[in-house]
């Protein structure tokens, strides 16, 4: 089985992060996405993020209903920093005959050099990272090394630019969310008050 995971805060879940795993989902012949909220992200300040329960719930609502796509917990069960080559390691342990291949944005491979062990996941994983076109600018792969570049798969996704930073303080603004979420997850933080 060739599964794609998607690994983030998802605080909240939004189009953009739809977008991308659907296209890697086709354009990678995924025959599943699992999205993997983070418990401990080694690059923000503990205690930043909203209760796990909510970020799981907005995932759910968001991809009920979408063949292959499933939330998983791996790292919500674990209480240490959620680092992707423990994740990956642990998965490519419990399932040794499945294709993983790590699907990122942009923004993240541009920050894999400073990951812990990033040749160890391009062991672990096919990485593959989505832009707008099929050529990747050279300073994203500034850093990474060799082994990394090999295992690089590039997704050419349509232009969409969110960012749940910007969600949130629209939220706390009180400003529209429609469109940008999906209507359930809307619903859902406005029911229980998030990001105010």
């Amino acid at each position: 089985m060739r599964i794609g995971i998607f690994g983030g805060a998802f605080d909240p879940v939004h189009y953009g992060h739809l977008l991308l795993a659907e296209q890697c989902r086709e354009q990678c012949g995924l025959d599943q996405v699992w999205f993997v909220p983070t418990k401990i992200p080694p690059h923000k300040p503990e205690g930043s993020l909203t209760d796990d329960k909510h970020r799981v719930e907005m995932l759910k609502l968001a991809i009920s209903g979408i063949p292959g796509f499933q939330v998983s917990r791996i790292e919500l069960d674990r209480d240490e920093v959620s680092w992707t080559v423990d994740t990956l390691s642990n998965l490519r342990s419990g399932r040794p005959d499945d294709e993983f291949l790590l699907l990122i944005g942009a923004d993240s491979l541009r920050d894999m050099p400073t990951w812990k062990d990033p040749d160890r996941i391009a062991e672990l994983a096919t990485i593959v990272t989505v832009n707008r076109g099929p050529v990747l600018p050279a300073e994203l792969t500034d850093g990474l090394s060799d082994q990394v570049k090999s295992s690089l798969k590039v997704v050419d996704i349509p232009g969409v630019d969110f960012a749940a930073t910007d969600i949130r303080q629209r939220v706390a603004e009180g400003r529209s969310i429609r469109f940008i979420v999906p209507r359930a997850v809307e619903v859902y933080i406005q029911q229980h008050g998030l990001y105010r």
